[in-house]
């Protein structure tokens, strides 16, 4: 066996013997650990072996694989099996006993805490998504080096893997290969086309791949199929790899009641390891300290806004920000934009005209939309993903996922929140955006209400870095700032205070602006508010909001947005207890209507919130 820096090459006899040194690591760690998924990993240890040890390009000393061939492995519940790789190679120096230990990198699921995985996985169907975006950013960059991404048969299943497939296809990503593990068997019984590779293939080739079936522990045959993946242009590959679960272990090899069960202590143990056979190979691997990932440097952008505080014109927040993507576009190479055939109302297509080499149509594929965003991330770029905020929930594991991966910049924008966009009804309605958001794991969650603020919390966002979330809304409104205001993450702006307010009214995006007129009307009659722009929902200007219940003695929160999980939450939690809140929001099924029609008869028109106040006094 041979080790380079750049490089490793095993030939046929020591990939074989590879391939048991990582089923024996498997079995050892997760028996230490007493959980896992041992079985998951001996089914594809040659497949691993073949990539690792001699098929892809990658430098063990190199995480970040800015020069190198890129691995997923979007069946996630295999990860000893990397680690095991990884550890043979070199690359990392953990002690592959301390899988799943608190204080270990080597989780029960791959994560970024270890520095070699791009995105965590383990909720399965996501990773040839990532694997896509990291692909296409390639292609688009002229990068020469390929990504893997290693599936199940189980996992093939879900219908977002065939989003991915599609998308590949539709792209012509030849510097992309799939490999699908069919072993044949799921968590509680058969995969659903057992063993039978050929339909995996026919289903792939339909999609516009180049399929090759082979024996997925005929490390010969995959090295051979590889090279042909390698070879292949102007379409992606996937290798559809026949497979024993449990593979070496005759109790367990191709039987059904194995999954997540690890081998105990004792004669099973040591009969399987027995099986498994001496797996030794004399070499010196070197001992390398892996350095962190970046994650695209930092993520500065500024210009002013075009636009006048008073102006006769309205405009659309969602206007603003197809605006903000091309000024950043203008002073940023590294920002890329996906958008799922909402472009024209999301105004994403602003982007695509003024920069379309760093535009993507994800076309109705909401999930792979999110998982192709995640991808361009991890290779360092500012990535935008923009759809209807009500057809984001449905990628929302992709985007729970994203947030465990730690990316650079992931912003999703969601327009036509809410019932003020008017007719087409329920189905289009984005009442559930902001609970999901501000549950994602270190998200930010930033809800403009004019042009000007829409633009500064996209310079803003960017700084922020990791998920976060702009919504933004069809109505057109009234420049209410001045193009030099700042919207930094955490602020909030307060718009009318007087020492005489009896109340505070706080909204954001549409009802914003019915707060601004209730309290017009208010003050006709000697009744004085504040009024809060609460821009920056997650994180929340607590200081602000504090003062307010201390000073006013009572809060209106009024958002387009259903009860739960919204800005009355978030006020709520803010001020804790501090002073009563009127909660008003979208409380029933909503419906088709004229926009200020919807907004009286959900009780978050302006009048409604003129009653609410008189109400209370």
């Amino acid at each position: 066996m041979t080790t380079t820096a750049t490089a490793l090459k095993l030939e046929t006899a020591d990939l074989k013997v590879m391939a048991n040194r990582l089923r024996g690591h498997s079995i050892l760690m997760t028996t230490e650990s007493a959980s896992g998924h041992p079985t998951t990993c001996m089914s594809c240890a040659e497949i691993v072996s073949a990539l690792f040890f001699q098929s892809m390009d990658w430098d063990p000393a190199d995480p970040t694989a800015s020069a190198s061939d890129v691995f997923v492995l979007s069946k996630g519940h295999a990860a000893p099996i990397l680690y095991a790789a990884l550890k043979e190679a070199g690359a990392i120096d953990q002690d592959l006993l301390d899988l799943r230990k608190i204080d270990s990198p080597l989780e029960g699921h791959p994560t970024p805490n270890l520095d070699w995985v791009r995105v965590a996985s383990g909720s399965l169907g996501q990773g040839l998504s990532a694997a896509s975006g990291m692909a296409k950013v390639r292609k688009m960059d002229g990068h020469e080096k390929r990504v893997f991404c290693l599936t199940g048969d189980g996992e093939v299943a879900e219908g977002a893997v065939w989003e991915a497939a599609a998308f590949a296809s539709h792209y012509e990503l030849d510097n992309l290969c799939a490999i699908v593990d069919v072993n044949g068997l799921g968590q509680s019984g058969v995969s659903m086309f057992g063993h039978d590779p050929a339909v995996y293939a026919r289903r792939f080739e339909a999609f516009g791949w180049h399929a090759i079936v082979v024996d997925g522990h005929d490390v010969e045959a995959l090295v051979a199929a590889f090279a042909e993946a390698k070879a292949t242009t102007g379409k992606p590959t996937v290798l559809v790899a026949r497979t024993e679960k449990g593979k070496g272990w005759s109790e367990a090899e191709g039987k059904h009641g194995f999954h997540g069960k690890p081998i105990p202590r004792g004669d099973k143990l040591t009969a399987a390891l027995a099986e498994i056979g001496d797996a030794d190979i004399a070499a010196t691997r070197p001992s390398v300290t892996p350095g962190r990932r970046p994650d695209g440097g930092e993520r500065v952008a500024s210009w002013t806004p075009g636009y006048e505080k008073g102006q006769k014109e309205q405009v659309a927040t969602r206007q603003a920000y197809g605006q903000a993507l091309v000024e950043l576009g203008n002073v940023r190479d590294d920002v890329f934009v996906i958008d799922g055939d909402t472009k024209n109302s999301t105004f994403a297509e602003k982007f695509a005209i003024a920069h379309p080499d760093r535009y993507v149509e994800a076309f109705i594929a909401e999930q792979n939309m999110i998982g192709v965003a995640l991808g361009a991330a991890t290779e360092g770029k500012i990535a935008f993903a923009s759809s209807f905020a009500a057809f984001l929930t449905r990628a929302y594991d992709f985007i729970r996922m994203a947030a465990y991966s730690r990316p650079g910049a992931l912003i999703v924008c969601g327009s036509h929140c809410g019932v003020s966009i008017g007719e087409d009804g329920a189905s289009q309605m984005g009442l559930e955006d902001i609970a999901m958001m501000r549950a994602v794991y270190g998200s930010t969650v930033l809800y403009p209400s004019d042009a000007v603020s829409a633009e500064r919390c996209v310079q803003a966002i960017i700084r922020a870095g990791g998920v976060g979330y702009i919504r933004t809304s069809r109505p057109k409104t009234a420049v209410i700032y001045d193009k030099n205001e700042l919207f930094p993450v955490g602020g909030s702006k307060t718009l009318r205070s007087s020492d005489a307010d009896v109340a505070t009214l706080i909204g954001a995006g549409v009802t914003l602006h019915e707060s601004l007129a209730a309290a017009e009307t208010l003050a006709k009659d000697g009744i004085a508010v504040r009024v809060i722009d609460l821009y920056s929902v997650q994180p929340i200007d607590t200081a602000t909001l504090q003062k307010a219940a201390a000073e006013t003695k009572r809060l209106v929160v009024v958002e387009d947005h259903s009860p739960a999980g919204g800005l009355g939450e978030a006020v709520a939690m803010a001020v804790a207890g501090k002073a009563p809140i009127d909660h008003l929001c979208v409380k029933t099924a909503p419906r088709s209507g004229k926009p200020d029609e919807l907004l009286d008869t959900f009780g978050i028109s302006a009048a409604k919130i003129v009653e609410a106040v008189r109400a209370g006094l």
